[in-house]
């Protein structure tokens, strides 16, 4: 019948693009700057508080010891991801 949805479940690769084609239709009708800016925010703010759980830093410092834990983080990531595909280049080899 029309209209009616399916039994079977949607597969990974299908339920990813219908998450893409959700985003692309968001971000068509809204400025994605603010739609994300809460997680960005948090996301942020996830780094002052490993750095300064008590806030006793000024901000300033505070600011700056963030700065370097954020840059740690996605050096740490790079490092990993670089392991991770000279691991799957041998493996291939």
């Amino acid at each position: 019948m029309p209209g009616r949805r399916r039994k079977h479940s949607l597969t990974p690769s299908d339920r990813a693009l219908r998450g893409r084609i959700g985003a692309f239709r968001l971000h068509a009708r809204r400025d994605p700057r603010e739609t994300t800016a809460a997680a960005r925010a948090a996301f942020l703010d996830k780094f002052e508080r490993e750095v300064d759980p008590d806030r006793q830093l000024s901000a300033a410092e505070r600011q700056r010891r963030a700065t370097a834990a954020r840059r740690a983080h996605f050096a740490q990531l790079a490092y990993r991801s670089s392991l991770k595909r000279r691991r799957n280049e041998a493996r291939d080899e």
